[in-house]
């Protein structure tokens, strides 16, 4: 049966490193959020560093999950001061699942507040795309997905919530 995998990414007005009260606020939401979806229904797995430290996202150990990868529109920095961006990449039994996961609780608070920790930009916030239960997606995918995503819009290989499509390749319904 396929999975569905998922690929956030923002980039943020300040350093994850930074003491600031918009950057705590941020960490704070982000643990609230992680424990509400991971008891989520339907949520199978998520992208963690095996040797990571807050902050660390280049050159940590992830596993299967390969190496933690960004899109080419990212220029802020790459080290533990100066890297200013949110990426996640996890496993969902389904759209419906990941769908209400992401738009209800405390992950959907914290959406409300995306503007006071995340630049604005035109680019896609997430991407979405089918996988067999063999495959644990690389971040890398998930960056190759979003980048065409970006540049040729909704299809089956790269999609959003607002465009889903299910895995035989057919347009579908988020509910």
């Amino acid at each position: 049966m396929p999975r569905l995998a998922l690929y956030t990414f923002g980039v943020l007005k300040s350093p994850l490193a930074d003491p600031g009260r918009l950057t705590r606020e941020f960490y704070d939401s982000g643990d609230a959020v992680y424990r509400q979806i991971g008891q989520h229904p339907g949520y199978l797995a998520h992208a963690e560093a095996a040797d990571g430290e807050r902050g660390m996202l280049f050159g940590a150990d992830w596993g299967a999950w390969g190496e933690f990868a960004v899109p080419a529109w990212y220029g802020k920095g790459r080290t533990v001061h100066t890297t200013a961006l949110a990426a996640t990449l996890s496993l969902w039994t389904g759209l419906r699942p990941a769908f209400e996961a992401i738009y209800a609780g405390p992950h959907r608070e914290a959406l409300n507040r995306r503007h006071d920790w995340f630049e604005r930009t035109e680019h896609p916030t997430h991407v979405l795309w089918w996988v067999s239960d063999a495959v644990t997606p690389a971040w890398q995918d998930g960056v190759a997905r979003l980048e065409h995503l970006h540049g040729h819009g909704p299809a089956p290989h790269a999609f959003t919530f607002r465009h889903p499509f299910a895995p035989d390749g057919t347009p579908t319904a988020t509910r």
